[in-house]
């Protein structure tokens, strides 16, 4: 019962995630439309992870615009 009151909050914070992430692109063409890349598996720095491309490739925006 212990392990309960742990996976309670991980939950929560696993959904809160989740739910805005439907609005990151979803494939190639909204994500170049949106003036990122497709990156494998990861980005190079002055880039972040904004959605998913494919299963492997993710989609890297700028950090400043």
């Amino acid at each position: 019962m212990r392990i309960l009151y742990l996976l309670f909050p991980f939950f929560l914070l696993l959904l809160q995630g989740s739910a805005g992430f439907s609005f990151a692109p979803g494939n190639k063409a909204e994500c170049e439309r949106e003036k990122g890349y497709c990156g494998f598996l990861k980005c190079s720095f002055p880039f972040v992870v904004s959605g998913k491309c494919s299963r492997f490739f993710f989609c890297c925006k700028n950090i400043w615009g």
